[in-house]
Parts: C-alpha cells; sequence; structure tokens
C-alpha cells in the first residue's frame, strides 16, 4: 500500500459512488474497484460497505479513513518542509506511446514530471505506433506520444517534441538481397518489407509514385521493430523511421541506404483532445514535456 492508495481512498469515501470517483480520479471504475479490494486483502478486512448507496465505511474503514487522512498530512508537511517546490497536484493519467517512444522519447520526460509531481500515478500503456491517434480519440488514453499523422482530427492538438528522418534501410552485405548492389537498388526485383498501413506506408507509396517505381513488395507488416529485424536478416530492404533503427539491437546489421529525394520525416510529439487542455494533470504533463 502506498500514499497514492490512501488519497484514492478518501476520495472514494468522500464522493461516495464508484463511478464519480474513478472520474475524478481518472480511472476506470472496474480498476478503482481492483485497487480497494487489494487494499482490503492487505488489510485482511473489509473497509466499505458495497451494498449501500452512497457508499458507505465500515468501523474498520472508518479507523482506515482516519489514519489515511494523519499519514497524508504528515507526509505533506514533510515534503513541502524538505522541499517547498514540489507540486501537491495528484490523481491519474494514462499516456500512451509506441514500445520505441516509451524507451528512448519519455524516459527525460517521465524523470522531470515525477520530480516536480510525485502524487501524480502515471500509468503508460506501449503498444503498435499506429494505435496512438485512435487511443487518444476514444478516450482510452489522456495523452499520447505520436508521429503527427497527415491530417489531424479538428477534436485534437499536437506538439512536435522531435523530428524522426524515415530511412530506407538493407542489410549490411548487399549479396545478401537480389537487385541489391552499390548504387540505387534495381526496385523491380529488390525485396521490400514495408509497413502494411500508416504513416509511414503512405509516405513510402508516395515517393515511389513520384519516381514511377513499381516496388516488388515481398513482405507487408505490423510494427517497424519487425522491418528493421527482417532486413537484418537479409530479406530485403525496408523503410523505418530513424528513432526505430537508433534504438533498435539489429541496428548494427543493417546499412542506410542513399535516396533521392529523402522521404518527409516524421514529426514525434504529444497528442490531446483540445478539450482536455483544460484539466490540470494534462496541463502539467503537456508543460513539463515541452520544458526539455
Amino acid at each position: 500500500m502506498n500514499y497514492r492508495d490512501l488519497q484514492m481512498f478518501l476520495t472514494l469515501t468522500s464522493i461516495g459512488n464508484m463511478g464519480r470517483a474513478a472520474e475524478q480520479l481518472h480511472m476506470s471504475p472496474s480498476t478503482l474497484s481492483r485497487r480497494l479490494a487489494a487494499m482490503e486483502r492487505e488489510m485482511g478486512i473489509s473497509l466499505i460497505a458495497r451494498d449501500s448507496q452512497p457508499l458507505s465505511l465500515t468501523e474498520a474503514g472508518r479507523r482506515f479513513s482516519q489514519y489515511a487522512e494523519q499519514t497524508l498530512y504528515a507526509w505533506d508537511a514533510l515534503r513541502q518542509e524538505l522541499n517547498p517546490h514540489v507540486s501537491e497536484l495528484s490523481g491519474s493519467l494514462t499516456l500512451f506511446c509506441s514500445v520505441t517512444a516509451s524507451f528512448s522519447v519519455l524516459p527525460e520526460i517521465l524523470a522531470r514530471f515525477r520530480e516536480r509531481y510525485p502524487a501524480v500515478d502515471l500509468r503508460i500503456l506501449t503498444g503498435d505506433a499506429e494505435e496512438s491517434i485512435p487511443r487518444v480519440e476514444s478516450g482510452d488514453a489522456d495523452l499520447v506520444i505520436a508521429a503527427r499523422p497527415e491530417q489531424l482530427s479538428a477534436g485534437l492538438t499536437f506538439k512536435a517534441l522531435l523530428d524522426s528522418p524515415l530511412l530506407f534501410i538493407a542489410p549490411r552485405h548487399a549479396s545478401a538481397v537480389p537487385g541489391l548492389h552499390s548504387g540505387e537498388p534495381d526496385w523491380s526485383s529488390t525485396p521490400m518489407i514495408l509497413s502494411a498501413t500508416g504513416l509511414a506506408r503512405t509516405r513510402i507509396d508516395q515517393w515511389f509514385v513520384s519516381k514511377n517505381i513499381q516496388p516488388n513488395v515481398y513482405a507487408q507488416v505490423s510494427g517497424n521493430e519487425a522491418i528493421v529485424s527482417m532486413v537484418a536478416l537479409g530479406v530485403g530492404i525496408g523503410v523505418v523511421p530513424e528513432l526505430v533503427l537508433r534504438n533498435s539491437p539489429a541496428a548494427g546489421r543493417v546499412r542506410i541506404l542513399p535516396v533521392e529525394p529523402e522521404l518527409e520525416p516524421f514529426l514525434i510529439g504529444l497528442c490531446v483532445q483540445t478539450r482536455c487542455l483544460d484539466n490540470p494533470l494534462i496541463q502539467a504533463f503537456w508543460k513539463t514535456a515541452l520544458d526539455g
């Protein structure tokens, strides 16, 4: 049990309704219920009578509530004494990003955010980069770190943090791939490993059309990390963001192919529903990210 659990418990008891408390805590009612159940298992006794509306405390729950209030008061007093610059902002935020972004873009932001807002519970979800924008549009995530799409929905706000060139990559040894030699590849015979969908695929297709090239598409895959791995194995040529290549364990087994014109780079940044920018937690994370 930690200080965030104590704050969660006090929020729930003050509101008296699981759904409304979950909304204020920026989590689902099922998540709140599971965390409460975990606290009760740790205590070995029921803290809240769930069969009443509004929710009511058991006798043990009332004593625990007093303990939680006293503990949090003492903790806040000590924290302010030791570091008067620490914010008292608390609550929960859900952020979604790709696996690559989670260890290349996020760590520095997260370190600053944790130092400034230690009471905020930041939930990090990772998955395919193509899921990012749909996640924030649906409300499954409060914020996402993503590549800016060609067309940004009217209800979203995006702020770029960095750019990442989109690169053609080939195996270290040219002889491993048919049609690949020291000059420009023979596109009609060189096998290509491309993203099945998404921004990268759109830009690659546009590039081939602009050069009147009919590519030899060998495989269409989901996930840039998989493209780097397949290229490293000698399957063919791929196209990935430089950020992915830089952080790939297979980077030493591939090389970058110089092509003209270069593909338009990705803009990597934060995206949020515009109507949520007034949320103090989102404001805090947004400002922390841009401060870097």
